[in-house]
């Protein structure tokens, strides 16, 4: 009788670890974890009917091979993402620094060495010697600059900085990833000057070294694009693309769609069968892998792969897309809330506020509610460098939601030391 008491309150412990064991491997925030694994596996199915475009118009490979990069590279984000949470979130602030050092140097080497993909200009893209994979530094310089700002602002949280440590720690690398990422990025550079605004705000820098650095930087686009449009000092650059999309933009919205401007229509022809496929769509949609207008789609596994997605699932199926990444957003803005370190709270705000940004300027693209760009949809777009970023800061994000039960355990309350905060970035 005994003996068996004891192997039955072995097994239901043995039972018990092993189901703490299970439900541990999703380290962090659970419902956040379930969001991107829905997310993620959704993916699947608008790339693998978008991706038909790439092999029977652009004639690049075969549907079932992209899908299986594109799975292959799902599966590359989770298990980065899981890796990032075994590694305490306060040493990636640490070598915030020395890493984003590399990725400016990358992104100096890739100025001079960029691949020209598919016929496209594609200098933001670097190759990696000896094998046939290409990444954008951009992408990871963005990311690390961010780690870099957030670390930089709650080390020295403890006085008044002076300008020239201003000028020097945090607009200095914030003006040089600028200046390196807008000669072929004009979007992205956009975002991180955006978003560096924002971290500099949630981190309590002074409003007056802000309100400079805005002005400051104001004048410096204003005259890199004078001098861009009107001088030839700037080679190689994409500014004449990009007042070509804006011009695009504003005629369209100034002109009706039925105009009989031939060169309006072909200028704005990737909006129009966007429009046209989210109208097509209608509210149940066409169905899985029935997109009517995919092959006429440009960029309709990236750029444009919402329109893909609300003209085969309908507006029922974007508002359920939608749905998933506003838990996204609310997970993310609960984390911060509940992390009682300023570093880990202020770096979960502004890598939620980055993939916030992509996000959104995806879809205003694709209803045209924005010229023209060149970010993908968070998760969804076929394509390695962005979603293998976007995983890393989701893995960080969980990472740190991690860390709040610790804290609690150990007592540390809402409101920390200036030791502590030091201590901890």
């Amino acid at each position: 009788m005994g003996n068996t008491l004891y192997k039955n309150i072995n097994t239901n412990y043995m039972d018990e670890q092993n189901t703490e064991t299970r439900f541990e491997f999703l380290k962090g925030d659970k419902v956040l974890w379930m969001v991107i694994l829905v997310i993620s596996i959704f993916s699947i199915f608008p790339v693998y009917s978008a991706s038909s475009n790439l092999e029977y118009i652009v004639n690049n490979g075969t549907t079932t091979g992209h899908v299986i990069k594109h799975m292959f590279f799902v599966l590359l984000g989770l298990a980065i993402m899981r890796l990032v949470g075994t590694i305490k979130y306060e040493y990636i602030g640490k070598l915030s620094s020395i890493l984003l050092g590399l990725m400016i140097v990358l992104l100096i080497v890739t100025m001079f060495t960029g691949q020209t993909i598919d016929g496209a200009s594609a200098s933001r893209w670097l190759k990696i010697p000896g094998t046939p994979i290409s990444f954008q530094p951009s992408s990871f310089a963005f990311l690390m600059l961010i780690i870099y700002l957030c670390r930089y602002l709650t080390k020295k949280i403890t006085r008044e900085r002076l300008p020239i440590e201003n000028i020097m720690y945090i607009f200095g690398p914030i003006l040089l990833v600028f200046v390196l990422v807008a000669k072929d990025n004009g979007s992205t550079a956009l975002m991180i000057l955006m978003v560096s605004v924002i971290v500099l705000i949630v981190g309590q820098l002074h409003w007056k070294y802000i309100a400079g650095f805005i002005s400051a930087s104001f004048v410096a686009i204003v005259l890199f694009l004078l001098i861009a449009l009107n001088t030839n000092m700037i080679g190689g650059n994409r500014v004449h693309t990009w007042m070509s999309r804006i011009e695009t933009f504003t005629s369209s919205k100034a002109k009706s769609a039925d105009t009989d401007d031939e060169s309006v229509k072909a200028k704005n022809y990737q909006v129009m069968q966007a429009k046209a496929a989210i109208v097509h769509g209608g509210i149940t949609g066409m169905g899985p892998g029935k997109s009517a207008l995919k092959q006429m789609l440009p960029q309709s596994a990236s750029d444009f792969i919402f329109a893909v997605i609300v003209e085969e699932y309908g507006v029922i199926g974007a508002a359920f897309l939608i749905s998933l990444y506003l838990i996204m957003m609310i997970r993310i803005v609960m984390i911060a809330s509940k992390m009682p370190a300023f570093f880990g709270s202020l770096l979960v705000l502004s890598l939620g506020v980055m993939i916030f940004i992509q996000l959104s300027v995806n879809i205003a693209v694709a209803v045209n509610l924005i010229p023209v760009t060149g970010q993908p949809l968070p998760l969804i777009s076929y394509g390695g460098t962005s979603m293998l970023v976007t995983y890393l800061q989701l893995g960080i994000i969980l990472n740190i939601s991690s860390r709040i039960q610790i804290y609690d355990e150990e007592g540390m309350g809402k409101k920390q030391s200036i030791a502590e905060i030091n201590d901890i970035a």
